[in-house]
């Protein structure tokens, strides 16, 4: 894939060396803690999902991370195969691409996402961030935003305050809202900040609140 190049400098990042070295230590330690504790519920899902389709459970997919470069996304399979049959799709909301009620309760809950701890422990992606786009619909933004990859300074993440505010995004103009979301994110973020977008979407995922 081409290579993005980003000709940034980190005066966009709020946080310094320190601060992002501890974000990072955090990442790690989260993303392992979650993982020990999770692993029967995944195993569960996994294996319900492998009966279902007759296949893989988990879908990977080529997203755009930090630096512009790309990496291999981790994620519950909740949408057929052929889904994207016609190319590239905007996810109207989570339960207009699943099937079965297994799949929407995981779209709707976020819950398919939990494969991307992974990405974490492997540093592709940090827990709170903004959400690694492909590169077919960061061409798309970039047609009417060419601030993207200001973003590429940080690593993408699980979780963040666009995504609480936004949701599913089903439009450009909600990308570009996101786009810039991420971007004060960036210029204002901070270890507290982070703990802050992690407890709302903790309260979001176990209140059932769809976001």
């Amino acid at each position: 894939m081409e290579q993005y190049n980003t000709c940034l400098q980190s005066s966009h990042d709020a946080m310094n060396t320190a601060q992002r070295a501890v974000k990072r230590f955090f990442d790690i330690a989260g993303a392992a803690m979650a993982l020990i504790l999770l692993w029967p519920l995944m195993l569960v899902f996994a294996v319900l999902l492998w009966m279902q389709h007759n296949g893989p459970a988990i879908f990977c997919q080529e997203r755009i991370g930090k630096g512009g470069e790309p990496f291999t996304i981790y994620k519950f399979r909740t949408m057929s195969k052929d889904s994207e049959k016609d190319g590239p799709q905007l996810v109207p909301h989570a339960e207009g691409v699943a099937s079965t009620d297994l799949e929407r309760f995981l779209r709707s809950h976020h819950l398919d996402e939990l494969p991307q701890l992974w990405n974490v422990l492997r540093g592709d992606m940090s827990i709170v961030g903004p959400r690694p786009e492909r590169k077919f619909f960061i061409d798309k933004i970039m047609e009417y935003d060419k601030r993207y990859p200001i973003i590429y300074e940080m690593r993408p993440g699980l979780t963040s305050e666009a995504t609480l505010y936004n949701g599913y995004t089903d439009t450009i103009e909600k990308m570009i809202k996101r786009l810039d979301m991420d971007i004060h994110y960036l210029e204002t973020r901070s270890l507290t900040g982070d703990c802050k977008i992690i407890a709302k979407t903790v309260k979001s995922i176990v209140s059932g609140k769809k976001f």
